[in-house]
């Protein structure tokens, strides 16, 4: 059963053109083609990156956030009280009035000590500054190193400046080293998030992160395993480049560096919008939708592939939407509070300062918070359809 199974979902028909088969992919006369067996490695380099990250944030990340003044805050601690611990960890971190009353009286505590346990107990479970600090600073050293490694392996290849030669030859294009390693790291590091995902600081859209990484990793072997190399590492290379100005400007946020976090917002949602609303479908998707049937008749693989760029497109879309709007209130909402107040207060400086939200890639209001959920949630959904039709 096993074995119809796998033979079935390896089947020529699905993954590659007519006329061609996995044996015309066999290593010989001097070329290599990708295997899936070449990505095992990628295994013990997620945790090597595991390592790694420890090493980064102990002896560069921690000092270099005391450099910016951001320092390590113990919140006061909730008094013991099985009672409460037991409502909290079972039933709810945030009580009905209801339950908070009978709480009070199960706990012999007045409802006022009552509530002040649970937003104690909120505030010790909540991630310090300096926590998400270290974390940025470690994603955004990966991705600068991953973004200028994907450039050096790119710049001297044709299929960068014209895309309609990342099908020349396809299948049939062997791989080369630059791109075995921008693989293999990629998927390391993805791997090393997904390892990491039960002690990083653990934010609403925890689900949706597991899934996300999952869905990342098999896309990347999907491409690597049909030989899809050139434009995977295209589409790698695209997304990259605005992710190092995310990390960048999570940093000065949580540093307070106010000015500057928002001179790189400004600055992350033009390449934003550059790379993935005009380079990723005018170019890259315009490249996998086009030129390969000028090659070869559709296939299952060509409508799968394209099926998950597009559902990447659509979500790039409505990222950009919440990025415009945000950048739309925080430049006019903080012109609007300097001029009818040259002084501001205390108030006004932390709304300032809190009006930047980072969720998961982007940043987002509160009120946008649900509708962001609503549609990673539907997304998830497709991709979930599409997964099993395949």
């Amino acid at each position: 059963m096993l074995d119809a199974l796998c033979q079935w979902f390896w089947s020529d028909r699905l993954w590659l053109p007519g006329g061609l088969s996995w044996a015309d992919l066999e290593d010989k006369e001097g070329r290599v083609y990708a295997k899936p067996s070449h990505l095992y490695i990628t295994v013990p380099f997620a945790f090597c990156f595991l390592l790694i990250r420890y090493a980064f944030e102990k002896w560069i990340a921690t000092p270099l956030a005391a450099s910016a003044g951001i320092k390590q805050i113990v919140p006061m601690r909730a008094e013991d009280n099985p009672v409460l611990q037991h409502y909290y960890t079972t039933k709810s971190r945030n009580p009905a009035q209801n339950d908070i009353n009978g709480l009070s009286k199960k706990s012999s505590l007045s409802v006022r000590q009552v509530e002040r346990w649970f937003r104690r107990r909120r505030t010790q479970d909540r991630p310090g500054v300096l926590k998400k600090f270290r974390e940025a600073s470690w994603r955004l050293v990966f991705y600068i190193c991953a973004f200028i490694g994907g450039i050096f392996a790119l710049y001297d290849k044709v299929w960068l400046f014209d895309t309609k030669e990342v099908w020349t030859g396809f299948p049939k294009q062997s791989m080369l080293d630059s791109q075995y390693w921008y693989y293999v790291l990629e998927m390391s590091f993805y791997g090393c998030l997904l390892f990491s995902v039960a002690f990083d600081v653990k934010r609403k859209d925890f689900k949706e992160q597991i899934i996300h990484h999952l869905a990342t990793l098999m896309l990347l072997s999907f491409s690597w395993c049909v030989n899809y190399i050139r434009i995977g590492t295209l589409v790698m290379l695209v997304h990259d480049a605005s992710d190092v100005l995310l990390e960048s400007a999570k940093l000065f946020n949580y540093a307070k560096w106010e000015k500057t976090c928002k001179t790189i917002f400004v600055v992350f949602a033009i390449v934003f919008m550059v790379t993935r609303l005009i380079i990723f479908p005018f170019w890259l998707i315009h490249c996998t939708w086009v030129y390969p049937v000028l090659y070869y008749p559709p296939f299952f693989g060509y409508y799968f592939f394209n099926g998950m760029l597009m559902v990447l497109l659509c979500l790039h879309m409505f990222w950009a939407f919440l990025i415009v709007r945000m950048v739309k209130k925080f430049m006019f909402g903080t012109i609007s509070h300097q001029t009818e107040e040259p002084c501001p207060t205390k108030a006004t400086r932390k709304k300032n300062h809190d009006v930047l939200v980072i969720c998961n890639h982007d940043y987002v209001t509160m009120e946008t918070r649900s509708t962001l959920n609503k549609f990673m949630n539907s997304h998830l959904l497709l991709v979930r359809i599409i997964s099993e039709q395949g």
